[in-house]
């Protein structure tokens, strides 16, 4: 029987490269098909000390959406002109000697804030073409969106509702060691 270890994030600061990063979105629609969309505008750092401590947090500009429905800035689901940013601050990051991530935090969606689990993986350092140390992180969560005041939908004619509560948070990240 083996026991997990936690291993240390790479120390440093380092800052989410969003030309090759992705924040994104996915939601069961019409009961049949995947609805997805994601943000264009969004900042993030990760900061681990020597101590292997580590804080990952970030924030999105909702009116960046990319999606082929520009309902989802109205009042009715993310409320752009009132609730401008979506944030996020961990608690807690460990790893695994695997590589496997788990990051607990604070989620922030239309001033609603929960506590939410991320799960994924954290690639170790690694030097680009230009000579930068380069992390990677990619994680998933699974928010109920009408807790975070994202309460729209519709029944169907024969059962079922347009949206599924349960959203699939999906961010994949490049981040670049800060000087």
């Amino acid at each position: 029987m083996s026991t997990a270890t936690t291993q240390p994030v790479a120390t440093g600061n380092w800052k989410v490269d969003t030309v090759h990063s992705h924040v994104g979105f996915a939601v069961k629609h019409m009961v049949v098909a995947t609805f997805r969309g994601r943000f264009d505008e969004y900042s993030g750092s990760l900061v681990a000390g020597e101590d292997g401590s580590a804080k990952l947090q970030g924030d999105v500009n909702v009116d960046s959406i990319v999606v082929k429905d520009e309902n989802l800035k109205s009042p009715d689901f993310f409320d752009s002109a009132d609730y401008p940013k979506i944030s996020f601050t961990s608690s807690a990051v460990n790893v695994s000697d695997g590589g496997e991530l788990e990051v607990e935090g604070d989620l922030t969606i239309k001033d609603n804030t929960h506590r939410i689990t991320a799960r994924g993986s954290i690639t170790a350092p690694h030097v680009d073409i230009a000579g930068n140390d380069k992390i990677g992180v990619e994680l998933e969560a699974v928010i109920d969106r009408r807790e975070f005041g994202l309460l729209w939908n519709a029944p169907l004619p024969k059962g079922g509702f347009a949206l599924e509560n349960d959203v699939k948070l999906q961010v994949s990240l490049e981040l670049v060691k800060e000087a």
